[in-house]
């Protein structure tokens, strides 16, 4: 398709011309642009664009939607007008991320560095949670734990609590490698550093206060300069901070020190400064401030616990609504080094579960059975830890369900808090979070779950039925003076059945839904066409008809196929998956295969999407533009399987 190089200069000039553009790239969809001024978008412009199916502005990026197959094109065309350089998706990422404000710069930057370590530090909280059982008294026994009653399980008991204890104990080499990778350094002296703050003959900081308090804290003595030889087991704010310093101080060295000797000077020099500086300036300051930090939230929790529990219970759903939730992790893993235990993390897990009980709920106040499916398998996710598709797909969509939910979550919070209930570790914050609750408390943990589940939920059902019931008495009015008057009314027009139609069958195994449940806005409100998406439950993609590669991004997350009709099917693998660089992705297939329904296209890693953060939701999509295309007819959402269920009939024009 030949591309009309005055549109270009059309999206040009409606971005602010060429000046105004910092840097620019595009993935296998959009055009994704660093503006140094948004203001002077052109919106109206860019809506006339006929190469332009859409746009927004999301984490500092400005994103033009022009549709697979042309985009390559028209920004080929873009750089040549321009005479700019061509830009990493990795340039344009850094670029937007300057122009977002400090908190958003910091909440961004906690998220990236406690993503990627979460999977260990979780399934370290499940095993304590296993240890807990077998160990803690009165659970099973009056006034003894299982181990004491069998001798014989306790060795067992201390091999599960010594693999759950590694990833605490060893925190801050977990936080070195994560945060030094994400500041720019080798990620293998950020391992390094952590190893040094925890190191055995430090004192352990779990024994600090008491050796303050018997005046036998070891220091080193530098020239008459007395540091407390003291280690930073379970502290966040020493190895952050020390990790930035690590990072800017090697990329300093790299650029200046000769390849001839960079072995022997960068990673020793860096390692040393970082080092001596860590334990006599940042650790002391940073380890008070740490400590500030946990007094201030012991305080109030302890002098206020209601308010605390009602806030933060409560206000909970709304940080995952604006990501300042992920801030919070730091916080709990700091309070878990510091005390023992959190006081968040518990409502953190009934916060999940009552998003989850309003969702459900819905299944029984909504009538049609897509969204009703929506609602299970959301509620099932939320129970299970992930509430973000029941906050987004059903709660905040009708508002009620989410507002009910914080409410039964205010109220589990308060009595979490004034009865002093901690987790001991961070698990799956659900219905299996009360593995990492302390065992002497459950019976209050489960009285707050039991809150959770049965007010959002009762609330939810009340609210909902009675809200359809004076909608369907205003429709049954509106309907019957419709026709006192003489008018018709109609449901759905008449339309001309097509002549041919193209079943296209699900290529990934998973829980097929509505495009609207997709967290990108150029699919969500379909600006490239219309289609269907699947949540994977397995990292295989296969060909959903006879057909021909004809376009496969560099990336390998996304491909175009061609059916012998001419039609073109979009399937792109995971929301902002352009960002892994193909890394976790295998191709089975590349451009100008002839493929059988059914044969392995691409192998995704789903746990490195995971651990990357990202959304592995799979749009397929019809692209608009397709002259033998008259339709789109979505089949029913839920559950299918790759290659045997029908997910979408594209109608063909006769």
């Amino acid at each position: 398709m030949a591309i009309d190089r005055k549109q270009v200069e059309s999206i040009i000039e409606a971005v602010g011309g060429k000046e105004n553009i910092e840097a620019a790239t595009h993935c296998v969809t959009r055009l994704r642009f660093a503006l140094a001024d948004e203001s002077k978008i052109d919106e109206r412009m860019l809506e006339q664009n006929d190469l332009v199916k859409g746009h927004f502005s999301t984490q500092g990026q400005f994103q033009v939607v022009i549709g697979p197959g042309i985009v390559d094109k028209v920004y080929d065309e873009m750089i040549s007008i321009t005479g700019g350089q061509r830009s990493s998706k990795e340039d344009v990422k850094k670029l937007a991320g300057k122009k977002q404000n400090p908190l958003q710069q910091a909440i961004k930057v906690l998220a990236d560095i406690f993503i990627p370590i979460l999977p260990a530090i979780v399934t370290a909280g499940l095993l304590l949670g296993i240890n807990n059982i077998l160990t803690g008294p009165g659970i099973f026994y009056e006034g003894k734990s299982l181990v004491e009653v069998y001798p014989a399980w306790t060795d067992f008991a201390s091999i599960i609590n010594l693999i759950a204890n590694t990833a605490f104990t060893f925190l801050p080499a977990l936080i070195g490698w994560s945060a030094v990778t994400r500041f720019g350094g080798s990620p293998l002296l950020g391992i390094v550093l952590g190893l040094i703050l925890v190191h055995p003959d430090l004192l352990n900081a779990n024994n600090y206060a008491t050796a303050k308090l018997e005046g036998t804290v070891p220091v080193w003595d530098l020239f008459g300069w007395h540091i407390n030889k003291i280690g930073y087991q379970g502290q966040v704010l020493p190895v952050l901070v020390s990790s930035y310093l690590l990072s800017k101080i090697e990329i300093f060295l790299r650029k200046r020190v000769a390849d001839s000797i960079k072995l022997l000077v960068v990673a020793p020099v860096t390692l040393l400064i970082t080092g001596f500086l860590a334990f006599t300036v940042i650790g002391p300051i940073t380890f008070a401030i740490g400590n500030a930090i946990t007094d201030g939230l012991t305080y109030i929790f302890d002098t206020l616990p209601a308010l605390g529990g009602l806030l933060y219970g409560g206000f909970y759903a709304l940080l995952v609504v604006t990501g300042l939730h992920h801030t919070f992790l730091a916080v709990d893993v700091q309070l878990i080094g510091s005390t023992g235990g959190t006081y968040l993390w518990p409502m953190l897990a009934l916060s999940n579960i009552a998003q989850g009980s309003a969702a459900l709920a819905m299944l029984f106040v909504l009538r049609d059975q897509k969204t009703k499916g929506l609602a299970v398998t959301s509620s099932v996710s939320a129970f299970l830890g992930v509430t973000e598709p029941a906050i987004f797909g059903v709660n905040i969509r009708y508002k009620y369900p989410f507002i009910f939910g914080m409410i039964g979550s205010a109220i589990g919070g308060i009595l979490l808090t004034i009865n002093h209930v901690l987790a001991s570790s961070i698990g799956v914050g659900g219905v299996p979070g009360f593995l990492s609750i302390f065992p002497d408390q459950w019976g209050v943990f489960f009285i707050g779950m039991a809150i959770v589940l049965v007010i959002p939920f009762v609330l939810t059902v009340l609210y909902g039925k009675s809200a359809t019931r004076k909608r369907q008495a205003a429709g049954a009015s509106t309907e019957a003076s419709s026709a006192a008057s003489g008018q018709i009314v109609t449901t759905s027009p008449d339309r001309k059945e097509p002549v041919d139609v193209l079943e296209i069958h699900a290529p990934i195994s998973g829980v097929a839904e509505n495009l609207d449940q997709v967290p990108d806005p150029a699919f969500a409100e379909k600006q490239m066409g219309d289609g269907i998406a699947i949540e994977p439950s397995s990292g295989k993609v296969v060909a959903p008809f006879d057909a021909k590669v004809v376009h496969v991004i560099k990336s390998k997350h996304a491909m175009i196929l061609e059916h012998a009709s001419g039609v073109q099917v979009l399937i792109h693998v995971g929301i902002e998956t352009v960002s892994l660089k193909g890394n976790g992705f295998k191709l089975h297939a590349e451009i100008g295969d002839e493929v059988k329904a059914g044969q392995l296209l691409l192998e995704f890693d789903m746990e490195a999407i995971r651990n990357a953060g990202l959304p592995l939701i799979t749009p397929i999509i019809i692209p608009d533009g397709q002259d033998i295309v008259e339709r789109v007819e979505q089949a029913e959402t839920g559950k299918v399987d790759a290659g045997r269920h029908t997910v979408l009939k594209v109608h063909l024009a006769s």
